[in-house]
């Protein structure tokens, strides 16, 4: 009798998408019985645990969908090179608040400074907190822009790029970007 009611909670975890649930159900009422937890602090457990699964999972997929070139974090930055770097303010981006604010952050340098990095630590971080980034080159975003203009699919490629609480652009004036690309590039960041 004990199995098919095991079987039937499984069944109903399964059902539920209760992953976390389904396979520690069992392990957990155990130690809970070895304990003497009362039921809340069992379900709690389970609970939890289920929690933190799907923040993991959901925060793996925020990273994903991002499409970073390369996770980079700002623990790994080089704060020895570019020397005339303001660390301070750097770092206070980190806290997200220009997420809020709807503001627009710039880095701005030579090539090899860190820039992408910086960016691409930034949004890691705002992914972390919850955050839907994009990371994109100007170019990928003129070029994807172009195509879906050509086949009809303007709007719908618009708002992805529209969507994110943060697009990250780089290699912005890498290439240059011809007078139809500049308008498509124009319509991204005047809809953000």
């Amino acid at each position: 009798m004990t199995d098919q009611k095991e079987t039937l909670l499984d069944q109903h975890l399964q059902y539920l998408k209760l992953s976390f649930m389904r396979d520690q159900h069992q392990a957990l009422a155990a130690k809970a019985a070895k304990k003497h937890w009362p039921h809340v602090g069992y379900l709690e457990k389970l609970a939890h645990g289920e929690a933190a699964l799907r923040r993991d999972r959901s925060i793996q997929r925020r990273i994903r969908m991002a499409r970073f070139p390369v996770i980079k974090t700002l623990d790994q930055f080089n704060w020895t090179w570019p020397k005339t770097i303001n660390r301070l303010q750097i770092q206070n981006l980190f806290r997200l608040q220009f997420v809020q604010d709807k503001s627009n952050v710039i880095f701005l340098g030579g090539v090899g400074l860190g820039k992408t990095h910086l960016s691409s630590a930034l949004g890691y971080a705002a992914c972390l907190k919850g955050h839907a980034v994009l990371f994109a080159t100007a170019i990928d975003i003129v070029n994807t822009l172009t195509s879906a203009q050509a086949a009809g699919r303007m709007k719908q490629e618009l708002k992805k790029h529209t969507r994110p609480a943060l697009l990250l652009v780089d290699e912005l004036g890498f290439l240059s970007i011809d007078k139809a690309g500049a308008d498509l590039l124009f319509q991204v960041i005047s809809q953000r």
